[in-house]
């Protein structure tokens, strides 16, 4: 594979106890895929939207810990708060002022992922893939971690999700999307939350090659609290309710 590169976008707001995680999957991913496709290039951009806590200093430690950052692969943007949408949107902006003319733009890719969730070790291998297959945009699933759910509610989650019935749901923690593609549909509108669901609505609509997988999930916080209003923390809670 040669002539390409893919940039990872992750929104970050006040995310100090997953954030570690997070970029700790990521940097096992980078490696993975910089072994199966050593000619692809690799970056990763994070965008520190508005925090107030120690997500800040996490980024610090988990540079520090993991030495696929120490050169330079991970770059992070502090911004004020702006919201989901328009952090993710920023993030494709600075990825792409990254790329510069290195790779065309049919040959850039963005994946999307979040803060609170962690990647398969071959995430970035299939993102990669698709992309050398010339495919337009990656629609992944999500599972929530068990670990942040009551036995009840992971199970009331398991019985309500056999293998692939999440097949097409469209997920920000988990989504990619060539670079000439973002383009020409706009990139992710300036709102609260459903931006990734915008995004690909807008590609379907215009025919491109949407492509959808329940293979290698990004594992993402099972909280019921979360950070946008309608996201999927309020998806968890309302559909599969609080056991105690």
């Amino acid at each position: 594979m040669s002539g390409h590169r893919i940039d990872v976008v992750v929104p970050a707001h006040d995310e100090e106890t997953t954030i570690g995680r997070s970029l700790a999957a990521l940097a096992v991913a980078v490696r993975i895929v910089r072994r199966a496709h050593p000619a692809t290039a690799v970056g990763v951009t994070l965008v520190l939207d508005g925090c107030t806590d120690g997500t800040a200093a996490a980024v610090d430690a988990a540079v520090r810990t993991h030495r696929t950052w120490a050169d330079g692969t991970l770059a992070v943007h502090t911004s004020d708060r702006v919201g989901v949408g328009r952090a993710r949107a920023l993030g494709v902006l600075l990825a792409r002022r990254r790329a510069a003319a290195d790779v065309p733009p049919s040959g850039h890719w963005f994946a999307h992922t979040d803060a609170d969730s962690r990647v398969h070790r071959d995430w970035l291998v299939q993102q990669a893939d698709v992309l050398v297959d010339g495919g337009h945009l990656l629609v992944g699933a999500v599972v929530p971690d068990p670990d942040d759910l009551e036995p009840e509610v992971l199970r009331r989650w398991r019985a309500a999700h056999p293998p692939g019935s999440t097949l097409g749901h469209v997920h920000g923690a988990n989504l990619g999307v060539r670079a000439d593609v973002d383009r020409a549909v706009g990139g992710f509108d300036p709102v609260p939350e459903h931006e990734d669901v915008r995004l690909v609505e807008r590609a379907r609509a215009l025919g491109f090659d949407v492509r959808a997988t329940t293979a290698l999930p990004v594992v993402t916080s099972g909280r019921f609290d979360g950070r946008t209003p309608g996201g999927y923390a309020e998806h968890l809670r309302r559909t599969y309710g609080d056991a105690g």
